[in-house]
């Protein structure tokens, strides 16, 4: 594995208290060896959206093959006279030793589906929880985020600019790896450029206009230093009046003697799309009609899509504190939640019910696959028992479990597997996909395997989870029981 963040602190207590209360407990009643099934699900897409994007699969990766208690821990949790001492002994020699299955990292979701299952002895499922969600619900939502902005930038390129409004410093990282994931070209900070090989860009603030006598002089020392990529920021006092002319003349009278162009400026407030078509008008008759014009401030799809909509003159975006944080949805709502408990050598389905219907889990150790049509698009994802067969010489039934009564069935369509084993008894069996492969996944799955219906940001069609009969007929069963 490289080196990550994680190679120069332990994170593994990033824990909720309870795993470790009810480990003990588990321990004490010598259940600790007891295989538990457990899935990690979400039950509605961000901004009301037809899907979202999973991403954090690499760090929780390195979260469990990372996963130990030191001496420092150990006497830490010995401090709150909560533990015995024969499970803080099993803590200080603890290692993962289950399996876990997942999608892979990109990969288009949907609500109530098993992103992840984790088949683990009783405690080792139960340690990892708090950190499994956090990585996923973290990452998914800035992906799909950025997707969406992505999306509205109909091909301009965007860039996340959020790091400083990000809610710390693991989360303007990891958030940027999330937003290249989604889409984004590049990051500003430099930290995710260097972990992850992300492409970094950076020109000014407005401190460096206004540290010198005048702006004429900024733009004239920063073209100086950076002749190859001189990007001005012409908002600082007056775009029109002022910072404009003065990036044209910097441009005449400093980068055309050199042999360069300027690159672009950039307009971080004010009326963004009047400004930008003033500004090309100005660019384009100082003889600069290949100078990008940059638009930053507070940005986002909807943003974005009104700038588009007023034929605003932008040639890319940086996008800052909406994107980093999800602004507009900043919760994705991953769970954790048990599927099955063994019991004399095979596994009994659980269900959580609830007074909320959307509550309500899908029992047992379970498969997940989409359907394609003979055009090669994703129809809808199916859940079935796991093991069970798919007989695809004719129709295959299905149960809408909204329409449970209709009798449907998947007529000449191909059904592909969703998850994949990534832990077997402990040890990473999965070869894991580079950033940009990830990043084209997401790419490709959206060019060419889903509906366009499904990516539009208001009144998007709903993507259809169907059950087999056997799984429908199962969960049915089980909640009859009650």
């Amino acid at each position: 594995m490289k080196k990550t963040q994680f190679s120069e602190r332990n994170i593994s207590m990033v824990m909720d208290m309870y795993e470790l209360t009810m480990s003990n407990g588990y321990f004490n009643q010598k259940n600790q060896e007891t295989m538990v099934a457990f899935d990690v699900f979400y039950r509605k897409n961000p901004d009301n959206a037809g899907f979202a994007i999973f991403a954090g699969l690499e760090q929780v990766v390195e979260y469990i093959r990372n996963l130990h208690f030191s001496e420092e821990d150990v006497e830490y949790l010995r401090s709150r006279n909560l533990f015995t001492e024969e499970f803080l002994d099993y803590l200080l020699h603890f290692k993962f030793k289950g399996d876990i299955y997942a999608m892979p990292e990109g990969t288009i979701m949907y609500p109530n589906e098993p992103i992840m299952t984790v088949v683990a002895p009783l405690i080792d499922a139960q340690l990892i929880e708090t950190a499994v969600l956090l990585q996923i619900n973290h990452q998914s939502l800035i992906a799909t985020k950025t997707n969406r902005i992505v999306r509205a930038a109909n091909g301009k390129p965007v860039s996340d600019f959020g790091a400083r409004r990000a809610h710390n410093v693991d989360a303007a990282v990891y958030g940027a790896r999330a937003a290249y994931i989604g889409g984004a070209v590049g990051t500003a900070t430099v930290l995710a450029g260097k972990m992850f090989g992300i492409p970094i860009s950076g020109t000014m603030a407005h401190s460096w206009v206004m540290s010198f006598e005048n702006e004429f002089e900024a733009f004239k020392a920063y073209a100086e230093s950076y002749p190859d990529s001189t990007v001005l920021l012409v908002d600082t006092y007056d775009v029109l009046r002022s910072g404009v002319p003065n990036a044209i003349r910097v441009a005449r009278e400093i980068l055309e003697p050199m042999g360069k162009r300027l690159k672009g400026i950039r307009l971080d407030s004010g009326d963004l799309a009047y400004l930008s078509k003033e500004a090309r008008k100005l660019l384009d008759d100082g003889g600069l009609k290949d100078c990008m014009i940059v638009a930053s401030n507070s940005l986002d799809e909807y943003t974005i899509s009104s700038l588009n909509r007023q034929e605003a003159l932008i040639d890319s975006y940086g996008v800052g504190e909406k994107l980093i944080t999800s602004s507009t949805t900043p919760v994705f709502g991953a769970v954790y939640k048990l599927a099955a408990v063994e019991k004399d050598g095979s596994f009994v389905p659980k269900i959580k019910i609830s007074e909320t219907a959307e509550k309500i889990t899908n029992p047992g150790i379970k498969e997940i696959y989409r359907v394609y049509d003979q055009e090669g698009k994703a129809v809808a994802d199916y859940l079935t028992v796991k093991g069970e067969q798919i007989d695809t010489a004719g129709p295959v039934r299905y149960v809408d479990p909204i329409h449970y009564w209709k009798n449907r069935s998947f007529v000449n369509c191909t059904f592909k597997p969703l998850q994949k084993q990534i832990f077997q008894n402990g040890e990473l069996v999965y070869e894991l996909p580079g950033l940009e492969e990830i990043r084209d996944y997401v790419r490709n799955q959206l060019d060419h395997e889903i509906w366009k219906e499904e990516q539009r940001f208001e009144n998007s069609h709903t993507h259809y989870l169907d059950m087999s009969p056997a799984m429908f007929e199962l969960k049915m069963s089980l909640l009859h029981e009650q």
